[in-house]
């Protein structure tokens, strides 16, 4: 690769951050625009989700081809095609008269995104030395947190204003930006290598998992076909990771989970991403269907919680460089574990205020996790993996992360009310962090 000087280091950066900012609120903005469209497209609230959860899920689909992409293609084009295909998915959803055309545009849009994200992560990681990666990840993770956990503040106030459309319109002028400034500053760094897409492995992880997660959206109402489909993608996916230990260039390098810091610390960070969306998702649900909000004010609930989200994994990064991962991280899931507490005996008498403040607190116990496990993953890491074990990383917490949406909305309207459902979604993410609580501990112990 070729070595940047600082000043377009800093460039690069910039680009990409903006970028990813905006591609990552893009892909929250719908979490409160799902009941306005459930109600407007007269589509059950198990369908709906999808303009979220399946977004979630490609991203996740994705992901796993953003290591061999980034090689096998020189940098420039790539980030403009990516931008490029994000803008026309943006149009197309601006445009569409019906579900599933706003549900095709989200897929295109997440599809992009993904690439974005990784491509940004991939790029930040290799252009900075390793003693400042702790810092720049925590900048990294101000844009990841950040962005998700504004997208539905600012949404609320837009659908207030001028409807579910504009939850499209709104971000494309800006992306058009960044492609024309992409355009005239991006240097090209890389050198493209002889990389050979396997197909198979591709067709099977995408049958495999989205089998997996669309059983789960139909199981009330097909239980029958739901559990087949089931089955056959969990065979799929098996037998795509039993090709990934054979092949000598696999699509994901499933044997980098024998390293210990790198196998724990995800299953923890993946286990608080769980816990971050599904309980975003609820919290908006909630305060429209049962406690009677606007989308506006839906929107507010979550704000404190966006803004303690990006500063805590601002903040965290550079004291993760100081001090290592222990203290902090054990920090950030004790608080959000102890915030999930009182929501496990809500009511539909909450005050909306307790409802933001208990959001506010979880989510700043997740701000503050999430840049020291993913600086903590690389730490046994070689240079050469580096892009593979990103690609793995964000795979498996957004696939976690799409099954979390899912798996919660289909819990939470199991029980006769509203009230008994967000209960038990909520002991749900209560067991995540208390299992992501137990891992952590498990990797200090083996770490010593």
């Amino acid at each position: 690769m070729q070595t940047l000087a600082p000043r377009k280091r800093f460039m690069l950066a910039a680009i990409l951050l903006v970028a990813s900012f905006i591609g990552l609120m893009s892909q929250t903005m719908m979490v409160t625009a799902l009941p306005v469209i459930t109600r407007q497209m007269h589509q059950p609230l198990a369908i709906v989700q999808w303009l979220t959860t399946g977004y979630t899920l490609v991203v996740g689909i994705i992901t796993p081809l953003s290591a061999n992409l980034f090689e096998k293609f020189r940098n420039r084009p790539f980030f403009l095609t990516i931008i490029g295909s994000f803008i026309l998915a943006t149009f197309v959803g601006g445009i569409a008269n019906n579900f599933w055309l706003v549900l095709f545009a989200r897929l295109v849009q997440a599809a992009a995104g993904g690439l974005l994200i990784s491509f940004q992560m991939i790029t930040l990681v290799m252009i900075y030395p390793p003693e400042k990666r702790g810092t720049i990840m925590g900048i990294s993770s101000l844009v990841v947190s950040f962005g998700p956990a504004i997208g539905p503040t600012l949404a609320g106030f837009l659908l207030s204003l001028y409807g579910w459309r504009s939850l499209f319109w709104s971000v494309m002028p800006f992306m058009i930006i960044i492609w024309l400034i992409g355009l005239v500053v991006m240097p090209n760094f890389t050198r493209p290598k002889n990389i050979k897409f396997d197909f198979v492995s591709v067709f099977e992880m995408l049958i495999g998992l989205t089998l997996i997660m669309g059983s789960l959206s139909f199981i009330s109402t097909s239980p029958l076909s739901s559990l087949i489909a089931l089955l056959i993608g969990i065979v799929l996916t098996a037998i795509f990771y039993r090709r990934q230990l054979h092949l000598t260039s696999p699509l994901l390098n499933v044997k980098l989970f024998s390293i210990r810091s790198f196998s724990l610390t995800i299953i923890v960070g993946t286990l608080l991403y769980m816990t971050l969306l599904g309980t975003e998702q609820l919290f908006s649900v909630f305060s429209q269907n049962t406690l009677h909000t606007t989308s506006m004010m839906a929107g507010l609930i979550l704000f404190p919680g966006a803004i303690v989200n990006a500063l805590g994994g601002a903040v965290a990064g550079p004291l993760y460089d100081k001090y290592g991962v222990k203290w902090i991280v054990l920090t950030g899931i004790m608080i959000s574990v102890v915030a999930t507490i009182p929501t496990l005996f809500i009511s539909n008498h909450i005050p909306v205020w307790l409802l933001s403040l208990l959001y506010t607190i979880r989510f700043l116990g997740l701000g503050i996790s999430f840049a020291p496990l993913i600086s903590e993953s690389y730490r046994d890491m070689a240079t050469k993996d580096i892009s593979q074990a990103t690609a793995i990383n964000n795979c498996i917490r957004q696939l976690a992360g799409a099954f979390s949406i899912t798996i919660l909305v289909i819990i939470s309207e199991i029980p006769a009310t509203a009230v008994n459902g967000m209960r038990l979604a909520m002991w749900v993410t209560f067991l995540f962090g208390i299992i992501a609580l137990a891992y952590f501990v498990s990797y200090l112990n083996r770490r010593k």
